[in-house]
């Protein structure tokens, strides 16, 4: 049985929420997107990506795929850009997408962009996806450390965003999920501010998913919430 919880935080600093997410548990599908764009238009990249997703995954049910679920969030890209060419104010707009389809004992995830899912597994946490950042793709080339790159004036410049142009790149990972797992999804607002050990203390401890996603919330309020803060988790029980 797979168990989730979602929840969404304006944040400390931000007069609007630009994140985005859904809980589909009938389709196995959990998604947070993190949009950009002036005025109100990485809300709108944030929803359109998520709403297109969840059509394309509920229209191809019950199949489950990988292929499905990149050809999903390659017609969400379709849609923000022909949505950003219809309307000036929507020019620009982007949003990062990372995705989770469970059809257990499989996960299947994507991500473009630098949202994150982490794998909480026996007391250990594990980042599955890569960021999709000049810091990661680049800077760590040039031999910048650990706390440089968390650091950076670029570690929130992002090479790919859903709605950037034709043809993006979207990462993909398989995993094969146990009793006990806890997947997280998080928007850079929550781990940007979050360290690694503040998660692994809120996915291992006895509470319930709301709880958990709560307190996750709150870390991040409580490290000054300096941008919206989303947080999905999903456990395998």
């Amino acid at each position: 049985m797979v168990l989730s919880d979602g929840r969404t935080d304006i944040g400390c600093s931000r007069t609007s929420n630009e994140d985005a997410f859904a809980v589909e548990p009938e389709l196995g599908l959990y998604l947070l997107a993190d949009g950009m764009g002036g005025a109100q238009a990485g809300e709108r990249a944030s929803g359109i990506a998520i709403e297109t997703i969840v059509r394309c995954v509920r229209e191809a049910a019950p199949s489950r795929t990988m292929e499905g679920l990149l050809g999903a969030i390659r017609v969400a890209n379709q849609e923000v850009m022909a949505q950003a060419a219809a309307n000036l104010a929507y020019q620009g707009m982007g949003t990062t997408v990372v995705a989770l389809l469970v059809d257990l004992p499989a996960a299947h995830v994507a991500s473009v962009g630098d949202s994150r899912v982490y794998l909480w597994r026996r007391s250990q946490l594990e980042r599955v996806t890569s960021d999709q950042t000049w810091v990661n793709e680049v800077g760590r080339s040039l031999g910048l450390s650990e706390e440089q790159i968390h650091s950076h004036p670029f570690r929130n410049v992002l090479t790919m965003a859903v709605g950037s142009r034709e043809g993006i790149e979207v990462h993909s990972h398989e995993l094969t999920l146990e009793a006990g797992d806890r997947l997280l999804l998080s928007s850079d607002g929550l781990h940007g501010v979050v360290p690694e050990t503040g998660l692994r203390q809120a996915l291992g401890a006895s509470k319930s998913l709301s709880e958990t996603t709560a307190e996750l919330i709150q870390m991040a309020r409580r490290a000054g919430g300096p941008d919206n803060i989303t947080a999905v988790v999903v456990e395998v029980q």
